[in-house]
């Protein structure tokens, strides 16, 4: 695979179907019809979808048509405005990229491992229908390190699970550290020629996250601000970061998609600005496709008042 082709410049539905509060005034409410219009106007080709377990399944071993017409209703919005769209599973039963959520347990335990595989198979059930305009995205930001052996063995069962329903989806995988462009290394060779290595970028993390009352004080000190000048980002940083990724994605025949990249509303947006020209640069030179974190609010809101004064420049680096 040379080009993910359609899914170039995205936008994340960030807190729409995943990290909220699953009320049915969210759930049918944060993003309606004219915001997925106003992500097309944007130039976007594609959105990202983050969806949690509990949204698609019914809490009896079963199902929620609910829950999946939600998705279905995000589908058929995106493709009227033109846009491709990527189903991603951002919290399974058993594993949560955030620590505050009560899951865990799902590296160590084959009946999680099966529920997993089983809700992938239901949805490649419902939405293999069309190959060229719906990606799918296995699981949002593998944390630890340890777990990158049995994630690439459940990654592997799970594609040959959804292969026997939907051989011509594209599907990506990424890796540990939070799906960090520096463990692409470790991810087995794609299944087959339909698999994209997947990565975020929020690099570096004391620029992007400063004052994110979230992050764990062990990784770096956020607590300040922190101008683009400061943060020691130029092109050839990215060039560097992204290297040893793009030459594992040219040696196993795949390329790169970056699933989340941004930076917190705390910045100001000039340094913003100033961030997403320098990796943008960088995504053009290397044909990598990317989604940017996030269309509303979730601290990285593009469309957020915060950014009217730079916002039309800005959607130039998406």
């Amino acid at each position: 695979m040379k080009e993910l082709k359609g899914f170039r410049k995205g936008i994340d539905l960030g807190g729409w179907l995943s990290q909220c509060d699953y009320s049915k005034e969210r759930l049918e409410g944060f993003i309606v019809e004219d915001d997925i219009k106003t992500v097309a106007a944007w130039g976007a080709d594609h959105v990202r979808l983050p969806i949690d377990f509990n949204i698609l399944e019914d809490g009896k071993g079963g199902y929620s048509e609910t829950g999946f017409g939600y998705v279905k209703n995000a589908v058929d919005m995106c493709f009227r405005h033109g846009l491709n769209i990527v189903i991603d599973i951002h919290k399974t039963a058993g594993f949560s990229f955030d620590k505050g959520e009560n899951e865990s347990g799902f590296f160590d335990s084959e009946e999680l491992q099966e529920r997993f595989y089983r809700l992938w198979e239901e949805i490649a059930r419902r939405f293999s229908y069309d190959s060229e305009h719906i990606v799918f995205e296995l699981l949002n930001e593998v944390t630890d390190q340890a777990f990158s052996k049995t994630w690439n063995r459940v990654t592997k069962e799970c594609i040959k699970r959804i292969r026997a329903i939907a051989p011509d989806t594209v599907i990506l995988v990424g890796s540990y550290w939070n799906n960090s462009v520096s463990a692409v290394k470790d991810l087995d060779p794609p299944y087959d020629d339909r698999i994209v290595y997947n990565f975020h970028c929020y690099d570096p993390l004391k620029f992007t996250h400063q004052h994110a009352p979230w992050v764990d004080p062990d990784w770096c000190d956020v607590d300040h601000d922190m101008s683009f000048a400061e943060s020691g980002v130029t092109e050839q940083y990215f060039e560097e970061l992204f290297a040893e990724a793009i030459e594992k994605a040219k040696a196993n025949n795949t390329v790169l998609y970056c699933g989340e990249y941004g930076v917190i509303d705390r910045a100001a947006p000039e340094d913003i600005l100033a961030w997403y020209k320098a990796i943008n640069a960088v995504f053009e030179k290397h044909n990598i496709s990317r989604c940017t974190w996030s269309y509303k609010e979730m601290d990285f809101g593009l469309s957020d008042k915060r950014l009217d004064g730079v916002r039309e420049e800005l959607l130039k680096y998406i």
